[in-house]
């Protein structure tokens, strides 16, 4: 798991920004989801896939711990599935020729298809049966023909999302970062997230918080959902 901190310079450029160093400091649960992103066997089992992640699987507790505390508290849980098509060849071919050598699209392409071990979900990952799982076709789950998140999202009255997986750099900062500009308050997960490295993850963390919406830790997230089912009981 990556170590993760927020530098005295960027908490005072925030808090300048916004008045305050957290956006959200309240949060209804039930108009919450966990948005879990490419917690797949390509990603988190080394040699399952084309782009294996060290610190993925360490976050798959945490991961765990968030889902089944907003399940408790009626929020939603969404597993997303990074997922190679045919139709992608033509419709993302700038990505598959031109920034991947063939031998990694190949890789990619035999490892990231529906109903391969590659596509699965983690083994440590607890998954429930009143959970949703979608396909995804690029980075963002929420760009124009990438998936249905945003209509599944909009159809149960969602506002605010708690994001997770890998790469914290790419797919999760992209999905975040496109969450906010659809509207939906949006939280990354600093220990919820893994990339290649401590200081990419950081990195993205931080400008992610400065500009897009908020980062907290698992515990952070869990006493918001906390506080959030107190306040609706007084």
């Amino acid at each position: 798991m990556h170590p993760f901190s927020i530098p005295d310079d960027l908490a005072s450029a925030i808090t300048r920004r916004r008045g305050h160093l957290h956006a959200f400091r309240e949060i209804d649960a039930k108009r919450t989801a966990l948005i879990v992103v490419d917690m797949q066997n390509a990603f988190v089992k080394e040699g399952a896939g084309h782009s294996y992640v060290p610190a993925a699987a360490s976050v798959c507790p945490n991961i765990n711990r968030l889902a089944e505390s907003l399940r408790a508290r009626g929020g939603l849980v969404v597993w997303i599935l990074n997922t190679y098509t045919r139709e992608s060849d033509q419709s993302w071919s700038h990505f598959h020729q031109n920034l991947s050598t063939p031998a990694g699209f190949k890789r990619r392409s035999e490892t990231m298809a529906a109903g391969t071990h590659g596509h699965e979900l983690y083994a440590t990952l607890e998954p429930k049966q009143e959970d949703l799982r979608l396909q995804k076709t690029r980075y963002s789950a929420f760009i124009a023909g990438s998936s249905g998140l945003e209509e599944t999202l909009r159809a149960r009255g969602i506002d605010t999302l708690l994001i997770t997986g890998t790469a914290t750099n790419v797919c999760c900062e992209s999905t975040g970062r496109d969450a906010m500009m659809l509207n939906f308050k949006t939280i990354l997960v600093s220990d919820g997230c893994a990339a290649q490295t401590d200081a990419i993850h950081a990195a993205s963390l931080h400008g992610f918080m400065l500009n897009f919406g908020d980062v907290y830790d698992t515990n952070e997230a869990i006493g918001l959902l906390e506080r959030s089912t107190r306040a609706a009981a007084e």
